[in-house]
Parts: structure tokens; C-alpha cells; sequence
């Protein structure tokens, strides 16, 4: 999925738009649970050279919350990493450049959702 279906993935299941919170990046939409406002998905494009990956420019990121055990495993898969500005023990990022399955990056936004949803 690129970054136009995912947005539209997470605004169709889940009833909430992304929210663009700072004025320097235009790109990043911040997602939350529209009950305790706890963010379960940041959108952004990040320069690879941020993330670690070879090449010029940027490329289009998931940041999810995850179970520390799944982070651990994911992080060995392509199209995963540690989280990108965020905590990397509850948090993973997701390449959004067709790297990884459609139906895994819909489990992972669920499951963030799910783990947002019980906090309180």
C-alpha cells in the first residue's frame, strides 16, 4: 500500500482522518483513537538516509505501535524497522514502497489500534 491507501485504509475502518500537527512537515499525518486521542499510526516521508537505507531522497513510513515480541521478529523482515523517532521498544516502522504485504501492514494497523484502544 502506498501512503494514499493506507490514509484511506485507517480513515475508512477506523473513522478517523489524519491530522497534519506541525507546520515544517506537511506530509506527517498523525492518526488517533478517536475516544482516549492516543496516537496508533503516524504517516510520514522520511529521507532514507534517516532510516538507514541506501539512496537519495525520501520514502514513505508507517509508524505503529506493536508488541515488543513482534518488534523483535519484524524488524529481520525487508520493509521493516526500528521505530523512526519514536520509542523502539513499542513501536515499529513500516516502509510503505511495496515492500511488505498489503494484509500485513492492515494487521499491524489494527493491532496498534487494539493496543491503543485498551490504554486508558
Amino acid at each position: 500500500m502506498n501512503r494514499h491507501e493506507t490514509a484511506d485504509y485507517i480513515t475508512d475502518t477506523f473513522g478517523v482522518s489524519g491530522e497534519n500537527l506541525w507546520v515544517k512537515f506537511p506530509e506527517y499525518l498523525v492518526f488517533r483513537n478517536r475516544k482516549n486521542k492516543k496516537w496508533f499510526a503516524l504517516i510520514a516521508d522520511v529521507e532514507k538516509s534517516r532510516l538507514g537505507l541506501p539512496g537519495d531522497g525520501k520514502t514513505d513510513i508507517i509508524n505503529l505501535k506493536c508488541d515488543p515480541v513482534f518488534i523483535g521478529s519484524l524488524i529481520h523482515n525487508k520493509g521493516y524497522l526500528p521505530a523512526y523517532h519514536m520509542n523502539k521498544n513499542t513501536w515499529i516502522t513500516v516502509l510503505l514502497d511495496g515492500s511488505v504485504d498489503d494484509s500485513e501492514i492492515k494487521d499491524l494497523i489494527c493491532l496498534s489500534y487494539e493496543m491503543i484502544e485498551k490504554r486508558k
